[in-house]
């Protein structure tokens, strides 16, 4: 798990890197693309089977899941670089969210109480990262940053639905690579594809060797490990993206922004806890 978040920062770091020449939609096409050939050749000397019998499960998942690349990688190119990767970690808190509102509903269980305190821990914690560090013209980065964490959310409950179903991970995956490559093409259509420069060409490809690999060890993480210690374990993330983005970009957080990523860290560990404790009652 500590090897799948370092490689996920990594990636997002080269995800930077590409945006300083190639749209977004570019970015998420090779990173769809590079995934998709990765996993079918793998699914193919393994022997495996690509045939799925819940294709439109696999069709919201994928929706959820390229939206929440997307606005991902838009907020990366246009906000600092731990900024960008603790907004979108906010999806254990929106998870918790959804829960509440939820219960308030009628459509679930009754939650603990202190599950609201989490909630709102995080978003005190996204006000503190927010406030300090945008100037204006970065509010549309900042809430596509907000909305990746809440489609990633969304996106990880189908991905829980499916396995449920029987599905295994590297069919989940696939067909996400696939979905992602299909949307980044038709995001690029308008403008066309880009010329490639050496280090333009390296930052695209390592996006898609860094996600699959990321993803793969994750996966792995999950069938083998403890999930609250995976969901501990997976905030490392925040801690490497904000070491790359010093270290590649000289990018700097001021006292507040630190202090918010802690609490949006606490939040999303409090609201892990408090999630499973829910669920199992």
């Amino acid at each position: 798990m500590v090897g799948a978040t370092l490689l996920f920062a990594a990636m997002a770091a080269c995800v930077k890197l590409a945006s300083a020449r190639y749209g977004t939609g570019e970015i998420v096409f090779y990173r769809g693309m590079v995934g998709f050939i990765v996993i079918a050749a793998l699914t193919l000397w393994r022997g495996g089977s690509l045939r799925t019998t819940v294709p439109l499960m696999h069709l919201g998942r994928g929706v959820a899941g390229v939206a929440a690349l997307v606005l991902w990688f838009f907020a990366m190119a246009h906000l600092p670089l731990a900024t960008a990767v603790t907004l979108n970690y906010m999806s254990s808190v929106w998870m918790a969210a959804f829960l509440v509102l939820a219960a308030w509903a009628g459509r679930a269980p009754k939650v603990h109480p202190a599950l609201v305190g989490a909630v709102l821990l995080g978003f005190a914690g996204v006000t503190l990262v927010l406030r300090p560090s945008f100037v204006a013209s970065q509010y549309l980065a900042a809430g596509a940053g907000l909305a990746s964490g809440m489609l990633a959310a969304l996106a990880y409950l189908q991905v829980g639905a499916l396995g449920r179903a029987g599905e295994p991970e590297y069919r989940v995956v696939f067909y996400f690579s696939l979905a992602s490559a299909v949307v980044g093409v038709l995001l690029t259509l308008g403008h066309g594809f880009q010329s490639h420069t050496p280090g333009g060409l390296a930052a695209l490809i390592g996006t898609g060797v860094l996600a699959t690999a990321a993803q793969m060890m994750m996966t792995r993480a999950y069938a083998i490990g403890q999930p609250l210690a995976n969901a501990s374990l997976n905030y490392l993330g925040i801690a490497f993206s904000f070491g790359f983005g010093l270290a590649l970009f000289g990018e700097r957080l001021s006292a507040p922004s630190l202090a918010g990523i802690g609490l949006i860290v606490v939040a999303g560990l409090w609201a892990t806890r408090l999630r499973h404790a829910t669920v199992a009652t």
